[in-house]
């Protein structure tokens, strides 16, 4: 009987060589600039694209209609799934057509549909963490910075110049407005928007955003100690619920609370404020 082909028994992939002998699973439909740079066991799906200058790091999963765009970097085994657009050019008038970057860290999962923008000649780029997960259809605009370990949930969005901390959470249909920071280990909750900045550690939930405790479930699993966890609710009931005015609660954290590392990050972030606080 005789031998059936060969391409019968294989997926449809094509297996290149590229940069120190290393072969990577590419798609036959994906179009792959001559100047990017693949590193190994990196997959890429159908009929994606990278443009020129990407650089893609080891162990990656492109998948399906991926779009990365010129001058984005991909950090070690990240994962990008089907019709996501990373590094395109920012929605914003100004823009002119500079030279600017995208950033990927590493360990980063990004869902379907999820459009990661670059930066604008404000910052020069748009900069997310390591090991953060986007879920379907969010958003980052241009000159965002993501921290690690951040998750944004389905259909939130970033406006541009956005600072969001390491282990932040935004629940399904988060806005954030441009120039707005969310502290670190903060969760808001899914529908709301964010249009003041959003202190470290802290549940914001309503309309308006507003302080709804301390984050203690989410500082529990990273590790904060029942005494860390006491000053930061002691510090936010002073703040938030003493009926102080805001600058008289602030002198009163000063005098009361004793210096450690998450009172002064606290208060360095609510007197760095530009938007003002929730």
């Amino acid at each position: 009987m005789a031998s059936l082909p060969l391409i019968l028994f294989l997926p449809l992939i094509l297996l290149i060589e590229q940069g120190n002998n290393i072969s990577n699973l590419i798609h036959p439909t994906a179009i792959i600039h001559k100047s990017a740079s693949i590193g190994s066991n990196v997959s890429i799906g159908p009929y994606s694209v990278v443009e020129e200058d990407v650089i893609i790091g080891n162990n990656c999963q492109i998948g399906n209609f991926v779009t990365i765009c010129s001058d984005t970097t991909i950090g070690d085994e990240c994962k990008i799934l089907h019709c996501s657009s990373i590094g395109e050019i920012p929605q914003d008038l100004k823009f002119e057509g500079e030279r600017t970057q995208t950033i990927i860290g590493e360990r980063t999962k990004i869902r379907e549909y999820v459009t990661i923008n670059r930066g604008t000649r404000a910052l020069g780029q748009t900069k997310v963490g390591s090991d953060c997960l986007f879920m379907a259809s969010s958003h980052v605009a241009h000159d965002c910075i993501v921290g690690n370990h951040v998750i944004m949930s389905n259909l939130s969005t970033l406006g541009g110049h956005v600072e969001v901390g390491e282990w932040a959470v935004l629940g399904g249909g988060v806005l954030v407005h441009q120039f707005t920071k969310v502290g670190s280990h903060s969760f808001i909750g899914g529908g709301f928007r964010a249009v003041q900045d959003v202190p470290p550690f802290i549940l914001a939930a309503e309309h308006p955003l507003s302080y709804k405790g301390v984050n203690l479930v989410g500082l529990k699993r990273r590790g904060f100690s029942k005494e860390e966890r006491k000053s930061i609710k002691h510090i936010y009931n002073l703040y938030f619920k003493s009926g102080l005015n805001r600058k008289d609660a602030l002198d009163k954290i000063k005098a009361e609370i004793s210096t450690s590392t998450v009172r002064d990050q606290i208060l360095e972030f609510i007197q760095t404020s530009d938007r003002g606080i929730i």
